[in-house]
């Protein structure tokens, strides 16, 4: 069970950068996910972690042993494809045993008819059978085994799938959005299961997802990219309050985190007009940094609307998006008493701010309200570069 160490690892294809060189530890039994957008490079990196892509420069270590030149078998790891990558023609039983049969793998067994025998013979082997009957209770598949992949709903296949990398005790497991496929309901029920698998087997698990909710549920640690740039490593309560740039900012969280634009006068920091008391030492301090437009972060359950409150502090918006989500309420606002809310298409949502409001909250769209912004925890990043400003 191996600490992964993660050493100026990059990767190029025909001299097109895919991966910008990156460094990171992670800790023996973590369950790393690599999150991001479509086509930023995580299964490119998953791959090199398995040994299917080769690593264009830097070291890639398991427990301080270079694995860079290793196959996929010596290092010891199962894959969980997107697909499932299921053999349609065996049962249930002998795709979760197949990893098994194929560790004892003999020259002779390409002969068609003796490696048909010899493959079934291992199969009824104690030690393959129990192994195999174990985890299929384990994953409550033991009613499926005789069936075929075509027979059984998604969620059972991706079970299957789960179970045939269990079944070889590797030490690391590498899974490339094996949610994916699955419906709503199915992806919560799948998420709690793997969680429950990690907590089980206790080594550790590397998660594909570009879906923000699986990777903040599911992942003691995240490595969130763009475009081949790792922007942050961290665990996910780091990832969420403190994002390392705007884009995290942005990826992470539903609704995502705000984006104010600030405007700075000695120690008065003010958004449309409203100052922001409790900032006068933040604003002093990047008054007299290099920093010229700031960008004030916070997150929508730090935000208040309300149609009805004669605060100074509240700065004046206009409703323009409820979405009513039973025990919550998102209320979509834009800045500006005098604000046009009755646009269409995409249009409706550019520039817009979003308040997470317990409970079913009456608001109606264009209606004119106050936003009050609860400054503990906020965050601040340089609007030109992007990168978080810390404060001291």
């Amino acid at each position: 069970m191996p600490v992964i160490t993660f050493d100026h690892i990059s990767k190029n294809y025909t001299g097109t950068g895919v991966i910008e060189e990156f460094d990171a530890v992670i800790p023996d039994k973590e369950f790393l996910v690599l999150l991001g957008p479509s086509g930023c490079g995580k299964s490119t990196m998953l791959r090199m972690i398995a040994g299917l892509t080769d690593i264009s420069s830097g070291s890639l270590l398991f427990d301080d042993q270079l694995v860079n030149d290793y196959s996929p078998k010596k290092r010891n790891i199962a894959f969980v494809f997107q697909s499932y990558a299921l053999y349609p023609h065996m049962s249930v039983r002998a795709n979760i045993a197949f990893p098994l049969i194929m560790d004892r793998f003999k020259r002779w067994w390409h002969i068609p008819i003796v490696g048909g025998i010899a493959k079934r013979s291992l199969a009824k082997r104690p030690e393959i059978a129990d192994k195999v009957n174990e985890v299929a209770e384990t994953l409550e598949l033991t009613d499926y085994l005789e069936r075929r992949p075509k027979a059984l709903s998604g969620g059972q296949r991706q079970r299957v799938a789960v179970a045939r990398a269990l079944v070889r005790e590797p030490s690391l497991y590498l899974l490339d959005e094996p949610l994916s496929n699955l419906d709503a309901k199915l992806r919560t029920q799948m998420r709690a299961e793997i969680s429950a698998l990690h907590e089980r087997v206790q080594k550790s698990f590397i998660y594909v997802t570009h879906d923000q909710v699986e990777a903040m549920t599911m992942g003691t640690r995240i490595i969130v990219l763009n475009e081949g740039v790792v922007q942050q490593y961290g665990t996910p309560k780091e990832i969420y309050d403190r994002p390392a740039n705007t884009f995290v900012a942005r990826f992470i969280g539903s609704p995502p985190m705000n984006l104010f634009s600030v405007k700075l006068t000695g120690a008065v920091a003010s958004i449309d007009g409203a100052m922001l008391s409790g900032t006068e030492s933040a604003a002093q301090a990047l008054g007299r940094s290099d920093v010229s437009n700031v960008l004030l972060g916070v997150r929508a359950e730090k935000i208040q609307v309300d149609t009805e409150s004669d605060d100074p502090a509240s700065i004046p918006a206009v409703v323009a998006l409820v979405e009513h989500l039973g025990a919550e309420t998102i209320v979509g606002f834009k800045l500006g008493a005098e604000t046009n809310t009755n646009t269409v298409g995409v249009s409706t949502y550019r520039d817009l701010h979003y308040a997470r409001i317990p409970g079913d909250a009456k608001f109606s769209h264009g209606q004119a309200c106050g936003v009050t912004l609860d400054l503990a925890g906020l965050s601040w990043f340089d609007a030109d570069t992007g990168i978080r400003i810390e404060q001291a």
